[in-house]
Formats: structure tokens, C-alpha cells, sequence
């Protein structure tokens, strides 16, 4: 699996990254949207990485990490771009996510 992040996109994260935050995670969220199979493709900075269930994405800026079993959600060649004012996930196929809000993106992934 592979995530590209364009310039734009890279600018944003680094205005939202602190030193607290190391990862970037592909999170498929599911909350308030009924069972596990409605839910979005998103993005999270966080600073956990669960050895036992966390597999890494292939990307040259950042940390990027996925738990195994929410890959089947994603695709495996992606771009995260920012137009305006939200991060956006694409793939060659379409658009996963058009909107991922930049104030979502510093929440915490329950567990």
C-alpha cells in the first residue's frame, strides 16, 4: 500500500503536526455511522503504533500507518491532497473521502 502527499497536503500536516504526534493514520472511521461497514477512509496524527495489529504505508514524508484489518477499506495506490481548506484521499479509482476537516485529524483513534 502506498500514500502520496502532495505539497500542498505536506504543508498542512506540518501546521497540525507536534512532537507528540509521529504517525500519520489511514483510520477507516465508523463512529455514528451504524456498523462497521459504514464508515469513511480518514486520516489521524497520532503518536501510537500497535506492533501486534499496525502495518506500515509506503510513504518518503511521513510515518504512515494502517491496521491490518481496515486495508481492505483503502486502495492500494492513494494521493492526500488539500483543497479548499479540507484534506481530501483519492486513488486512481475515485475519491475516498472528499472531505477530512483539518480539525479532525488530531483526534485520537479509539480502541
Amino acid at each position: 500500500m502506498k500514500l502520496t502527499i502532495t505539497d500542498v497536503a505536506k504543508e498542512q500536516l506540518e501546521l497540525l503536526k507536534d512532537e507528540s504526534h509521529s504517525y500519520l493514520r489511514l483510520f477507516y472511521d465508523t463512529e455514528g455511522l451504524g456498523c462497521g461497514v459504514n464508515g469513511q477512509p480518514t486520516i489521524r496524527l497520532t503518536d501510537k503504533m500497535f506492533e501486534d495489529t499496525d502495518e506500515t504505508v509506503e510513504n518518503i514524508d511521513y510515518k504512515v500507518i494502517i491496521d491490518r484489518q481496515q486495508t481492505t477499506f483503502f486502495k492500494p495506490d492513494m494521493k492526500l491532497d488539500f483543497v479548499k481548506g479540507s484534506f481530501r484521499l483519492t486513488s486512481p479509482n475515485g475519491v475516498l473521502n472528499p472531505i477530512i476537516p483539518t480539525g479532525t485529524i488530531k483526534n485520537e483513534v479509539p480502541l
